[in-house]
């Protein structure tokens, strides 16, 4: 009997036991997938099947006769905005914006985080913390009303300039003074927000090597400097990647609210353009070839800061 054993061995569990361990891993898994499949949804109902409608920017397109069944005209309406006299100015402010965001406010989370860090009472953390937070789940329209309010003729801010001795200033009205207003604005919107990622990753690294550090003799100050800012080196990279792919993204609805007469000349972008060719003026193969070109524009910046960051640092999204 024992001979029988040794020359029949068992025999290995079938592959369709494998499948059904993999199912009941999936089941019980159920709602990670389901959490996943929320963007998923929407990032192939609202970002990838409306790519379809990137055709009109070749056509001359014609509601009646669909995108599929109007005029072929190649890059007409490409070359129509190249040699628009407005073209540069446009480009101009959505530029300088676009920059002055990722000078400005892409630091301003991860000074905040580093901060947030070195704070020894966790109740004060906490309380900067949802203070912080609280301007990110604002809506753009009441962040707005709020500007407005604070900075028209008889604010708030021209009130206390007022204590000052000063005199007042109409703010919105003053073209130089658009782009500070709107950095600052979405610096006091996303700074704490912002700062969660790089708190996530501050977590990440290892307390011995802080240990070591004092050892060694260094304070607070060199340990920021030679352990956590390398630590949280790679997110810094990857989020600063993700700016340059958006500098050309800037908030649509904040410009347009603030916008006005007055400071026209600085605070008209490529969005806002789009907008009023697209949507007021019914141009719409104009507007869709603006847009595809102010996209092709951020993916070109996005892949040269991507090279870049592999060849410096080895970190990289692709």
């Amino acid at each position: 009997m024992k001979d029988a054993a040794v020359l029949d061995p068992p025999r290995p569990k079938r592959k369709e036991r494998r499948g059904g361990l993999s199912w009941n891993r999936m089941k019980q898994s159920r709602y990670y997938y389901l959490m996943f499949a929320i963007p998923f949804l929407y990032f192939i109902v609202f970002h990838y099947i409306p790519m379809f409608g990137i055709m009109i920017a070749f056509k001359d397109y014609n509601v009646f006769d669909g995108i599929v069944g109007s005029e072929w005209v190649g890059l007409r309406y490409f070359k129509d905005f190249l040699s628009d006299p407005y073209f540069l100015t446009i480009i101009r402010n959505t530029l300088l914006i676009g920059i002055y965001q990722i000078l400005f406010a892409f630091p301003a989370p991860i000074l905040l985080a580093l901060l947030l860090n070195e704070l020894r009472s966790s109740k004060f953390k906490r309380v900067v913390q949802t203070v912080s937070y609280m301007p990110h789940f604002m809506s753009t329209v009441v962040v707005c009303g709020i500007l407005v309010n604070f900075l028209s003729f008889d604010g708030l801010v021209n009130q206390f300039l007022e204590l000052l001795g000063l005199e007042h200033i109409q703010f919105l009205m003053i073209p130089e003074w658009f782009r500070s207003i709107y950095i600052s604005s979405e610096i006091w919107q996303g700074i704490g927000w912002g700062s969660i990622i790089y708190l996530a990753a501050l977590t990440g690294i290892d307390p011995q090597l802080y240990d070591a550090a004092r050892m060694d003799g260094a304070n607070r100050w060199r340990q920021a400097l030679n352990v956590t800012l390398p630590g949280i080196m790679p997110t810094i990279i990857i989020m600063f990647l993700f700016s340059i792919g958006a500098i050309m993204s800037v908030s649509f609805e904040k410009v347009l609210l603030l916008q006005n007469g007055a400071n026209f000349e600085t605070s008209d972008i490529i969005s806002t353009f789009v907008y009023r060719r697209g949507l007021v003026s019914s141009d719409f193969s104009y507007a869709t070839a603006v847009g595809l070109f102010n996209s092709v524009i951020a993916l070109f910046f996005l892949s040269i800061g991507n090279y870049i960051s592999k060849k410096a640092s080895e970190t990289s999204l692709w």
